[in-house]
């Protein structure tokens, strides 16, 4: 079994953290940031034993200013 790296997008929802893969598109959440993403990674290795990736890439992140009302 290959092992890869993905990865974690969070952003925290009321009491709960919701943990994202961008690259396959899984979301999962959890009460602490550590359940968030085991949580995340158990639902990612469940969804690639039914769809597996034969290419992954890494995302790209940045940031942009925008004016608020």
């Amino acid at each position: 079994m290959a092992v890869q790296t993905f990865s974690a997008v969070l952003h925290k929802e009321g009491d709960l953290y919701v943990a994202e893969c961008p690259e396959v598109g899984t979301v999962s959440q959890g009460y602490t940031i550590e359940e968030a993403v085991a949580n995340l990674k158990e639902a990612t290795e469940l969804y690639l034993e039914e769809f597996p990736l034969s290419d992954v890439s890494r995302p790209l992140l940045t940031t942009f200013e925008a004016t608020c009302a």
